[in-house]
């Protein structure tokens, strides 16, 4: 719940921007692991959580941000929150575009297996999406209803 923590920090004409980025507005984005990461730092009961909070954007391959951490570098975890995240992100509207088919969602992550995703969360979470996605329609329904 608190990965994004650190948006809190990024200007809105950033984030609800409906055109693509510049590399400036990009960069800018890219601290946001960092900034949640201090946000909650000084809180006891969130010290668990940090290293999820300041690694779901690293990349399996190590091309990602903030430490471009790679493979088994990265925090279980947030190896693990890197694919909900990115699956939220290809499944809701965006102001820039449509939610993305389910077909293309599961195609995205057979293509970046082994890039961007552990291959062995991927291949799990594809693993769901085949057998029981009815079931994170329903949870997804229960908490978001407008979606």
């Amino acid at each position: 719940m608190f990965h994004d923590i650190g948006k809190i920090g990024i200007p809105d004409s950033i984030l609800l921007k409906e055109t693509k980025l510049t590399n400036d507005e990009y960069s800018e984005i890219k601290n946001h692991p960092t900034i949640g990461t201090h946000i909650l730092s000084n809180a006891t009961i969130f010290q668990s959580c940090l290293p999820i909070i300041k690694h779901h954007h690293e990349r399996y391959d190590g091309n990602g941000y903030p430490s471009k951490l790679k493979g088994e570098e990265i925090p279980y975890l947030a190896r693990i929150t890197a694919i909900a995240d990115s699956f939220d992100a290809m499944t809701s509207k965006r102001t820039y575009r449509n939610s993305l088919s389910l077909d293309i969602v599961k195609s995205e992550f057979e293509k970046c297996k082994g890039s961007q995703f552990d291959p062995n969360c991927a291949n799990a979470f594809l693993d769901i999406l085949n057998n029981d996605y009815s079931q994170i329609q329903e949870i997804r329904a229960k908490y978001n209803p407008e979606q």
